[in-house]
């Protein structure tokens, strides 16, 4: 499960790091609390050329009447992609990247829910895979995107056993595609070394709260 991230890369430094022609209405960064629904920066591929653009977190599928005609899709099992109808047309040919600081998980103790931010261990930024789909409605068209999920590593599983896929730099072509067909072996959960995990604090359980001290790591705190 990924429900919620970090992102403070400039959009300048993040059309560089992707060679991405960049839209002019990039969401505004650092944004330390990225809730779904709201507008992400991804990198997806467009007439043969990257193209780093808003994309509304949440997929949604084009049968939809409404936005809330049915779940609200922020995540896709790369087990069953390739199989459920939302996703199987976009598995296949709308593929995207989702670049980002880390993501937040929840440890449950008692009544308490604990979080944790996980990042990259080199310190690099988390690319993770993602498809996307443009859904039109009363003339305008939305484009949305699913982070996909997959097991996740050891060191990871004692707080969820699900994690973003990670997409490595060498690879970033090949899941765009790029370099053809073949983006479906890299839908496996990252190895061992790649990520690492650190407690934060409890205010990141409310989705309005925002600012740097949200991934600062902690020993303890009073709730």
């Amino acid at each position: 499960m990924c429900g919620r991230i970090a992102v403070t890369l400039p959009p300048d430094a993040m059309a560089q790091l992707f060679s991405a022609q960049p839209s002019n209405n990039l969401p505004s960064v650092p944004n330390f609390n990225v809730c779904p629904t709201t507008q992400v920066s991804v990198v997806s591929l467009m007439g043969g050329a990257r193209r780093l653009a808003p994309m509304r977190w949440g997929f949604v599928p084009s049968w939809y009447k409404a936005l809330n005609d049915g779940p609200l899709l922020i995540n896709a099992r790369a087990e069953t992609i390739a199989e459920k109808p939302a996703f199987r047309a976009a598995c296949r040919t709308r593929r995207c990247l989702v670049p980002m600081d880390g993501f937040y998980e929840w440890l449950r103790d008692g009544d308490r829910k604990l979080p944790y931010f996980v990042t990259r261990k080199d310190r690099a930024p988390l690319v993770c895979a993602g498809i996307w789909q443009d859904w039109d409605h009363d003339g305008e068209t939305l484009s949305s995107f699913a982070i996909v999920t997959t097991d996740a590593p050891a060191p990871l599983s004692s707080i969820h056993h699900r994690c973003p896929v990670v997409i490595d730099r060498d690879h970033w072509g090949k899941w765009l595609g790029e370099d053809g067909h073949g983006a479906a072996v890299l839908m496996v959960p990252p190895a061992d070394d790649v990520l690492v995990m650190r407690r934060v604090s409890t205010k990141v359980n409310s989705n309005r709260a925002t600012g740097p001290q949200l991934i600062e790591p902690i020993e303890d705190e009073a709730l």
